[in-house]
């Protein structure tokens, strides 16, 4: 992986630096980091692909009094350094609220924008209690029986149980991240502001991938988002939890490659 310096921290990102048509940079979800997107990015044509460590997760550092808005201007600083003048943006789950961040200051520079498992809304006042009790759970037990208990229900059970191998993947990295991290993570998603106006007014054709049992995004809430975009794609997985790019790789990376044509037109 390369790296820059944001906020006098390093900020590691991974560049192919091949393919044709417009970039993809791609936007991990919390608890996650570049990786996320190993095994799902085979299944897309070829392609100029920059996936990025947010701060405090995978390689990259944590910065100061992190925010959403903070990790939008980490992406931001990575973009400009490459000279991405205009890319399509594809975010999952806390990757969608940085994605919208960044979409309210720099949404010119976006050709499409994928909410892969992601909403624009602020947190519910009983979303922002449970985040604090996962930090108090942390602060108590420490943040690798958190990551642990975590994880999993990001699965539908069944899918869990029978891949095995994706679930110890995804913890196995994420217990690396410094608990601080983990709880500055969870600070800044209990503080966003909602954003369904950025959504509302974005210029650029939307994707939004959907999962009808996703327990961290419900259906309501991605019901609820899919009539905002003026420009919006629908598709929702009836089999599927918040990891479509595992339990329905192969459709959602169909889904994918028709938006990347639309994008060519």
């Amino acid at each position: 992986m390369e790296q820059i310096i944001f906020q006098g921290k390093q900020i590691a990102y991974f560049d192919n630096k091949t393919g044709e048509g417009l970039p993809v940079v791609l936007l991990h979800g919390f608890l996650e980091d570049s990786r996320l997107w190993d095994e799902w990015l085979p299944l897309l044509p070829a392609r100029r692909f920059v996936r990025i460590d947010l701060p405090g997760c995978g390689s990259s550092e944590l910065t100061e009094n992190l925010t959403i808005e903070s990790m939008a201007e980490a992406v931001a600083t990575v973009v400009e350094h490459l000279g991405l003048k205009k890319f399509i943006l594809t975010a999952h789950s806390m990757g969608g609220y940085v994605a919208l961040a960044f979409a309210e200051k720099w949404g010119e520079k976006l050709a499409g924008l994928c909410m892969f498992h992601s909403h624009p809304f602020a947190d519910t006042e009983e979303k922002k209690a449970g985040r604090l009790k996962s930090i108090e759970f942390i602060h108590t037990n420490g943040h690798v029986i958190y990551v642990r208990q975590a994880i999993p229900q990001l699965f539908i059970y069944d899918f869990s149980k029978g891949y095995q191998s994706e679930v110890n993947g995804l913890i196995h990295n994420a217990v690396q991240f410094k608990p601080e991290a983990i709880i500055a993570a969870l600070n800044a998603m209990r503080l966003r502001p909602d954003r369904s106006e950025v959504l509302r007014n974005i210029g650029c054709p939307v994707l939004m991938l959907i999962g009808q049992h996703d327990t961290a995004v419900p259906l309501e809430l991605s019901m609820a988002m899919s009539h905002l975009p003026n420009k919006g794609i629908i598709h929702v997985y009836s089999t599927v939890g918040h990891m479509g790019m595992f339990s329905a790789s192969r459709e959602t990376a169909k889904a994918f490659r028709e938006f990347l044509s639309i994008m060519s037109e």
